[in-house]
């Protein structure tokens, strides 16, 4: 029962920008949005819904686009929230304004797929080491990963 609650809450809220939302189990709930649209999904989870713990960001390179899936949760339900970015500008608004422990997963989504988080508040670098080349992102699809060339003190060259 709750599951078909939180989702009529969430289509009154978002309106239109709910592309998608289903229950495809007990307790588990799927909605989509496209990236433009995550900050009124996170506020209406947080103030609608009234889910306030965010348990990860995940991200996925589908070719195509990125795909970012939010996971929610609390004793009710847990809430998967999927927003689709653009390839060719791949960045998204910061939800850390209603959720503020995402910012390590925003910060490691920049790091590993190159997208970018606007106005987040601490941008660094989390995973990468400092000297890791720019423009470099381990998790996506295109990504070729090149071995450094092996260098043995006093070896031959």
């Amino acid at each position: 029962m709750d599951e078909e609650k939180i989702i009529e809450q969430m289509r009154n809220c978002l309106g239109a920008k709910l592309l998608d939302a289903s229950c495809p189990a007990q307790r588990r709930i799927f909605v989509k949005v496209n990236g433009a649209d995550v900050t009124a999904a996170a506020r209406c989870i947080r103030e609608t819904v009234g889910i306030t713990h965010v348990s990860t960001i995940s991200g996925v390179d589908t070719v195509k686009a990125f795909e970012l899936l939010y996971h929610f949760a609390d004793n009710r339900v847990c809430l998967t929230l999927r927003a689709i970015i653009s390839r060719s500008e791949p960045e998204i608004e910061t939800v850390t304004d209603f959720f503020p422990g995402a910012i390590l997963y925003e910060r490691e989504i920049q790091d590993m797929l190159g997208i970018r988080i606007k106005n987040i508040p601490d941008p660094r670098p989390l995973v990468l080491p400092d000297d890791w080349p720019a423009d470099n992102y381990p998790l996506r699809k295109d990504w070729v990963c090149t071995r450094p060339e092996k260098k043995i003190p006093g070896g031959k060259k």
